[in-house]
């Protein structure tokens, strides 16, 4: 018997040259070889705290729009673990790239950040939780590949790589099985909520997350130049 493929892996196929472009953007090409700048990195790094906040709100919303305690409960622990745990990690990440808690809070946020969120946040309040799934998995599911590419490909720098701790963070279990257990709430989501029927309306928005994804890298290599 032939295994059914994932929600997710229907939605990346409709969309494989802006998946591989997000995936092995130049700046992530640029961490795995170590030759991406620090100003694009550091830049990239302030961007990311914003993100982290309005990933949260995110999450926040997933529980508003649940309607079984089940996924309540799961949102507002992925909630907490961010606000709680992973903003803390992110927070002293910085700190060792010069970067202090004082310039994170008073960064501005950059209009390739404000359309990605926006749009995240948008997408969940005026849909119901698969809407909301599909367009966070280009970021939750993208980041495990990329971090997998990364740790396996033939051009990674492995020694004085500056973002080999970014790579291993990535590349690691833990956030490996972040990435399985979204690709699997996905599935139980698109059952649920009637995936197959609107496939076509949830793929477009998926591909425009993948899209701002993209953006997002852009907005980083930029910064460095």
């Amino acid at each position: 018997m032939i295994d059914r493929p994932t929600f997710f892996h229907r939605l990346k196929e409709t969309c494989p040259d802006t998946w591989e472009a997000y995936t092995h953007h130049p700046f992530v090409a640029g961490l795995g070889n170590g030759t991406l700048s620090k100003a694009s990195f550091c830049y990239y790094l302030k961007q990311d705290y914003i993100f982290l906040i309005h990933f949260s709100r995110a999450h926040a919303l997933a529980a508003f729009k649940a309607d079984r305690i089940e996924d309540i409960r799961d949102a507002a622990a992925t909630v907490s673990a961010l606000a709680n745990y992973e903003m803390k990690l992110h927070i002293d990440y910085c700190k060792e790239w010069g970067i202090t808690e004082t310039v994170l809070a008073n960064t501005k946020e950059a209009p390739a950040n404000l359309a990605y969120t926006r749009f995240v946040l948008e997408r969940g309040m005026v849909g119901d939780l698969l809407d909301l799934q599909v367009v966070l998995l280009p970021c939750i599911v993208g980041y495990a590949e990329i971090g997998s590419w990364l740790a396996e490909g033939l051009s990674t720098q492995r020694l004085n790589n500056p973002y080999k701790r970014w790579i291993d963070m990535y590349s690691g279990e833990e956030y490996q099985a972040i990435g399985q257990a979204a690709i699997k709430k996905l599935d139980d989501l698109a059952m649920r909520y009637g995936g197959d029927t609107r496939f076509d309306a949830l793929a477009a928005n998926f591909q425009i997350a993948t899209q701002l994804e993209i953006n997002f890298w852009q907005m980083g290599l930029g910064a460095g130049k």
